[in-house]
């Protein structure tokens, strides 16, 4: 009989996969285009613009990509919120900004280091706070799901993130 995952890998494997699934039909929806071509817009991190070329192949490679990224992602967050338990009982608050900080270190660091296409310089406003959106929702959903996994209770109501009465 198998054991178990344990609360950390749980929280890893639901955080990531089910926000870095999310995270493409978000991308869809912000483009209006289909998920294939965000999976092979992922790819062209590798690939390049050759990726738009390349068919369902590409399309594979991005989602290979994105999960990947998104399980680093959440790695990170969950293990850290292992060490810093305020961030799991304030799940709301340190997943919005863990959003943001996913926000700045994929546009303004991983994109531009990679073979992607694109100029995320470009100070499209609309763009920008949909893309926005989209990341804060991704640290939502990695926090929640490190909230639930790791079995540390929330904040209760009336009391600072220490424990003590407010």
């Amino acid at each position: 009989m198998r054991e178990p995952l344990n609360p950390t890998a749980k929280a890893i494997l639901a955080g990531g996969l089910i926000a870095g699934t999310v995270d493409i039909g978000s991308a869809s929806l912000i483009n209006w285009v289909s998920p294939i071509l965000i999976l092979r817009a992922i790819a062209t991190g590798l690939l390049g613009a050759a990726s738009f070329r390349d068919g369902a192949a590409s399309a594979f490679l991005g989602l290979f990509l994105q999960w990947i990224m998104s399980l680093i992602i959440a790695t990170i967050f969950v293990l850290v919120a292992r060490k810093r338990a305020v961030w799991v009982r304030r799940w709301k608050l340190w997943g919005f900004v863990y959003g943001l900080v996913i926000f700045v270190v994929m546009n303004y660091l991983v994109v531009p280091l990679s073979r992607a296409p694109f100029d995320p310089f470009i100070f499209i406003p609309v763009k920008i706070l949909e893309n926005l959106a989209a990341m804060i929702l991704f640290g939502w959903i990695v926090a929640f799901c490190a909230a639930r996994m790791l079995g540390i209770p929330p904040e209760a109501p009336g009391r600072d993130p220490s424990g003590r009465p407010a």
